[in-house]
């Protein structure tokens, strides 16, 4: 147990030390070359130069927004791929994310955003995220045995609905109606709302405090239904908080910054393969490690076409794909099979 402890101890701080150092690398890349040594003599000195409007405006609040949205999505993926002992599930795959998007799309074609203010965003993308959960509970809880097969076979099946009617919704969009929604798809960090980004940042605090009162749950349900139940655990109720946990997640990241694919899918695949299946370690080091990963590939984003910017949402699916094609055939090679 102790060699354990000291384990579990280096894995966090060595994520804890790669996402403050992606943080610190994002704060010097840019059009404006800062150099991290000026950086503390720039924030000592206070405002009233460019390099701290550029600072503390731009680069920290994308930072944080980053971080905030890359630990969401890994830990709203761990938590599906717990519960369904399947390393292939995430948001997108259970339509979470269409859902969100369904209900951000509605919100910028109604325009409920003049209404409600800036936070008719993360409110729209809940609510959509959340209708497809109530969904897929409702189609499946007539089942004696709601396992994971009918369950993500139903979770696809509202993916491609929902992402059928933001079709439709572009489709009878105006022009600028239909610019924001293309934007917003593609997935960006561009955000400097302090409101969004402190509720993003907030929210995915509050998710990952929530995901670890139900972390033994989620070490029971890897064993299986009917073992969990013999453990104790209230398999029904750790389910559906732990849904609604992902929900809120998925759709707070939704509704903040745009579809950003693969964080949630190949990043608690990876960490796993070093951390190994046990939840109390596992939650922690994805956190940490989405929010390392999409920071640098907002990075990549902001630098590998400069000056232009391209959608970090494409830098994630190239990366995220390549990496998951490379482990699957790493893995075909070897005679294994992709691990939970």
């Amino acid at each position: 147990m102790h060699h354990k402890a000291k384990s579990w101890f280096f894995i966090i701080s060595g994520l804890a030390v790669l996402a403050a150092a992606s943080g610190v690398l994002a704060l010097c890349t840019g059009s404006a070359g800062i150099p991290v040594e000026k950086i503390p003599g720039i924030l000592t000195r206070g405002p009233g130069s460019s390099e701290y409007s550029i600072l503390m405006q731009i680069r920290l609040p994308r930072i944080l927004l980053g971080m905030a949205v890359g630990g969401a999505l890994s830990l709203a993926g761990t938590l599906l791929q717990g519960m369904f002992r399947n390393p292939l599930v995430e948001p997108y795959t259970l339509g979470i994310s269409g859902g969100a998007s369904l209900g951000v799309c509605i919100n910028i074609l109604f325009k409920f955003h003049a209404v409600l203010g800036i936070i008719s965003y993360p409110l729209f993308g809940f609510a959509g995220a959340s209708l497809v959960i109530f969904l897929v509970y409702s189609l499946n809880r007539n089942s004696r045995h709601v396992r994971s097969n009918r369950m993500l076979l139903t979770g696809v099946m509202i993916s491609y609905v929902a992402s059928s009617l933001v079709m439709l919704l572009m489709a009878l969009a105006h022009s600028d109606d239909l610019q924001n929604i293309v934007l917003w798809i593609m997935g960006s960090l561009d955000e400097t709302n302090t409101a969004l980004i402190r509720t993003a940042c907030t929210g995915s605090l509050a998710g990952l405090v929530i995901a670890y009162l139900f972390c033994t749950d989620l070490n029971a349900l890897a064993l299986g239904d009917e073992e969990a139940a013999t453990l104790g655990i209230n398999t029904a109720r750790s389910k559906k908080v732990l849904f609604i946990t992902a929900s809120f997640l998925t759709g707070l990241s939704v509704s903040v910054a745009g579809v950003i694919m693969f964080v949630g899918l190949i990043v608690p695949h990876f960490v796993r393969m070093v951390t190994g299946p046990d939840h109390r370690i596992l939650l922690a080091a994805s956190f940490l490690a989405g929010a390392a990963f999409l920071t640098l590939s907002d990075v990549i984003a902001r630098t590998v076409i400069a000056p232009l910017e391209l959608p970090v949402g494409v830098i994630t699916g190239i990366i995220g794909g390549v990496l998951f094609i490379w482990a699957l055939a790493r893995n075909g090679r070897s005679g294994g099979e992709v691990v939970l």
